[in-house]
């Protein structure tokens, strides 16, 4: 196909449906890991329109619902400090922290300003000398090339008023948390992060657990076909990893830009809301270059504490459905949420809850 408009046809997709519904024999349990991908499946009523012996069940696939409690309240405390601009994604001021979010310490007086990547930051580092100027580092492998191409400009410029507060994780170490705790058959697998990171991590995924792997894309048709892929990798039992999104994604990944986040950042344990400490999970910033880190700049003990009726964790993993949460759609709504899968627009609750489910 060469038109965008190619991956919503209707036609196509029908056939599709078609053949997976030929294909499919035994009941199957498939998650897709990106709240992109959630996003589809629901407002395009994907998950409606499959097999009953289909199940779709919706992953950690959200950066925003992910990002721990803790750095929620370490980045409103920075942003509340003397001589701070605070950048940050706009999805990431209603994120709820212990007491607030970000929105609330902006209408306090705190500079919080929208930015779309750490680049425009860095730009406002570069106009305000005189301030000390953070970016909230978030998201999974799509958002960390340019946080690293933010640092080696700043190094090369000398720009010594620009932090990053990181937040960043990895995927793979997250599939493998919920395939030693919960009966999932296959897994659809992230194309934005597969086209930096490649998928070769997900073949020894696919391997030790037994379980077939497609990397797709967002479009309608795009899931459809790697639903396709995967069903009949499932009945045929062929365990591997299959590429659906070519036209994006290559094995190995995007060679330079891995070089760049491997300059700046390395693996470490994360914490990861809702699901506790993953092993090898996140990023951080390299012994070298700690002094763009900014939770160096807090001086005070944090203490968080997550309200009590959340289930995030629960639904993060897949193990519930966000309609079966008691505050949904009473206590937690997107004006009012209790925990961050109700805020980002891939934020499963908040997918829910706008497509009226």
């Amino acid at each position: 196909m060469r038109y965008f408009s190619e991956y919503k046809d209707r036609k196509l997709a029908r056939k599709i449906l078609q053949l997976i519904e030929k294909e499919s024999k035994r009941d199957w349990k498939i998650m897709e890991v990106c709240g992109g991908q959630a996003w589809t499946i629901i407002n395009y009523g994907i998950d409606k329109l499959l097999s009953d012996k289909i199940t779709l069940i919706h992953g950690p696939g959200c950066p925003v619902c992910i990002t721990p409690i803790e750095i929620i309240d370490e980045v409103v405390a920075i942003s509340q400090m003397k001589d701070v601009i605070l950048c940050s994604y706009g999805d990431m001021l209603r994120v709820p922290g212990s007491e607030k979010d970000l929105l609330i310490a902006k209408s306090e007086g705190a500079d919080v300003r929208i930015v779309y990547s750490s680049l425009d930051a860095l730009r406002i580092a570069k106009e305000n000398p005189s301030k000390k100027v953070v970016f909230f580092a978030i998201g999974f492998e799509t958002t960390i090339p340019g946080n690293a191409m933010s640092l080696e400009i700043a190094e090369k410029e000398n720009i010594d008023n620009f932090y990053l507060l990181v937040s960043q994780a990895r995927i793979p170490p997250a599939l493998e948390l919920i395939l030693s705790s919960s009966e999932i058959h296959g897994f659809l697998a992230p194309g934005h992060v597969c086209t930096i990171m490649g998928y070769q991590e997900y073949e020894d995924i696919a391997s030790k657990y037994k379980v077939p792997i497609v990397v797709t894309g967002f479009e309608p048709v795009d899931l459809l076909e790697g639903i396709w892929i995967l069903i009949k990798a499932l009945e045929s039992n062929e365990i591997k990893v299959f590429n659906q999104y070519k036209r994006s994604v290559k094995r190995e990944g995007n060679l330079e830009t891995k070089r760049i986040i491997n300059k700046f950042f390395e693996v470490v344990d994360q914490n990861w809301r809702g699901l506790g400490i993953i092993p090898e999970s996140g990023f951080c910033l390299k012994e070298r270059y700690k002094k763009y880190d900014a939770s160096k700049l807090l001086n005070v003990k944090i203490n968080s504490k997550e309200q009590d009726l959340c289930i995030s964790g629960l639904v993060l993993q897949g193990i519930k459905k966000p309609t079966e949460c008691r505050a949904y759609k009473k206590l937690c709504t997107p004006l009012t949420p209790l925990g961050a899968p109700m805020v980002s627009s891939e934020g499963i609750c908040s997918v829910y809850y706008n497509s009226g489910r």
